[in-house]
């Protein structure tokens, strides 16, 4: 390759080389650069042989190789190893080069890189990119976000390379200033999260409760992903519930049952609590992979505790349609618990994210992927304004659908004393959403009781604050109304 590439890529991990591929595939000329070097000979040599790539050995010959205004784009591990290639590659490049994290950064590092980059005169991109190895090889979904200025320069190979839905519409759009793009992939992950849970609480109630085999539970979820539960990680499901080990034996049981994460969903859920959002049924499914991790503390607490013998005698057929609309309902709490999150932080950040091209660019190559995702977009589409998920008719008519099944595996699961931590949260939120009023009414009271924190009546106006001496002991001082 004797020409100056369009792009370059550090890191050749799974990700990068796929994505490498992919790029070069769709006509764009790549350079590469991996800290090991080795990595890059053995990849030019190998699947990279004969293909427009440029292997080279320093980040200064990397940056040399491209086109102008150039293009850098990283895929190596999220926190210091990104901060120290940005400083690696600034002295290198022009005013208007751009420098692109295609990792899962934190978009609070995002939005700090951004300002600093800019600040040196180059532009930064950061994006979230989901589809695993087969999606960075086929086609992800790409997140973009940053300096807007560097768009027009890597829209048509991040467009290019990204999957296509709806007649080759691409799951790739511009999202928002400085950290816009890696929040957005940080909601899909803790959404991803959540489906994840919902799914392998469902797998344990058909294996424990309804007493099905590998085989069974297989048909199922392939039977489920031809429906409204179509998606990826149904699909999926099915294809692992099938795989056998050499001895014949389910693969699924052999493998040591705690569960590991990267961080994504965890910063979900302390944004939610840092911007006031229930997003209960992802923090649930957070902590569900922190339980499975205390293994030896559970080994010992099943040799102390008896579990309910599992009594279910129903008919079966009839229970594993409730586990559908079980599941379903819980997957519709998820998605609209991350969309009351993205309204917020677009709010918070000034951020004007387009919520149904959000959902656009879910609709292929991610992780989330599902069939619903459509009715997202027409959703924002016919009311931008649209406050909440569950008020649109298309939700509010499929999640009161799915309430009876979905109470009734609630109620087994807990009698058998099988733990559903992420349907029975996702219920409760429904409960609680739907409920006129709430019994905070006490707790403002006890608040009030025990720290002269004052109360809000319903017969006066929002904004007025009340104090009661409950004991009268107390004086007229009150503590400052605030929420943290």
């Amino acid at each position: 390759m004797n020409k100056l590439a369009d792009i370059g890529l550090i890191g050749l991990a799974v990700m990068g080389e796929n994505l490498v591929l992919n790029m070069e595939s769709k006509g764009f000329s790549v350079a590469v650069y991996n800290r090991s070097t080795d990595k890059v000979d053995k990849f030019i040599q190998g699947r990279g042989a004969g293909k427009n790539i440029k292997g080279t050995h320093s980040v200064k010959e990397l940056v040399a190789a491209l086109e102008k205004p150039r293009k850098v784009m990283m895929l190596v591990k999220a926190g210091d190893p990104v901060d120290s290639f940005i400083d690696q590659i600034i002295p290198h490049l022009e005013k208007g080069d751009i420098i692109i994290d295609g990792g899962n950064s934190n978009f609070t590092d995002t939005i700090r890189r951004t300002e600093y980059v800019e600040s040196k005169g180059f532009q930064f991109i950061g994006t979230g990119v989901s589809g695993g190895e087969i999606g960075a090889l086929r086609g992800p979904s790409m997140m973009p976000g940053g300096s807007k200025e560097a768009w027009p320069h890597v829209k048509e190979i991040f467009q290019s390379v990204s999957a296509k839905v709806d007649g080759g519409v691409p799951c790739c759009d511009w999202v928002g200033a400085d950290g816009a793009g890696h929040y957005v992939k940080m909601i899909h992950n803790g959404i991803e999260y959540g489906d994840m849970q919902i799914i392998t609480e469902a797998y344990q109630f058909m294996k424990d409760v309804l007493k099905m085999d590998y085989d069974e539970m297989h048909e199922t979820f392939k039977k489920w992903n031809t429906g409204e539960l179509d998606s990826y990680l149904i699909e999926i499901t099915a294809d692992i519930l099938a795989y056998k080990d050499e001895d014949g034996a389910p693969m699924v049981e052999k493998i040591l049952d705690t569960a590991g994460q990267k961080g994504t969903g965890k910063w979900t859920g302390i944004e939610a609590m840092h911007l006031g959002v229930p997003l209960t049924l992802i923090a649930e499914s957070v902590f569900s992979r922190f339980l499975s991790a205390q293994l030896d503390l559970r080994d010992q607490a099943s040799q102390v505790f008896q579990a309910p013998e599992i009594t279910f005698e129903g008919d079966k057929e009839e229970m594993l349609e409730n586990l559908k609309m079980a599941v379903y309902g819980a997957k519709l709490i998820s998605y609209a618990q991350g969309y009351n999150l993205l309204m917020e932080a677009s709010k918070e950040y000034n951020w004007d994210l387009k919520y149904g091209d959000i959902a656009l660019m879910w609709r292929g190559g991610c992780i989330i992927r599902s069939a619903f995702l459509g009715d997202i977009k027409k959703a924002f589409d016919k009311n931008p304004s649209l406050p909440h998920l569950l008020l649109d008719d298309f939700f509010k008519e499929k999640v009161q659908k799915a309430q009876p099944g979905w109470r009734k595996v609630c109620a087994v699961a807990v009698t058998n004393g099988i733990p559903v931590p992420s349907l029975s949260a996702s219920l409760a939120y429904f409960d609680g959403f739907r409920s006129k009023r709430l019994p905070a009414n006490l707790l403002q009271a006890q608040r009030d009781y025990f720290g002269a924190h004052t109360y809000e009546r319903t017969d006066r106006p929002r904004g007025e604050f009340f104090h009661t001496n409950w004991t009268g002991e107390g004086a007229d001082t009150v503590s400052t109304a605030y929420n943290s």
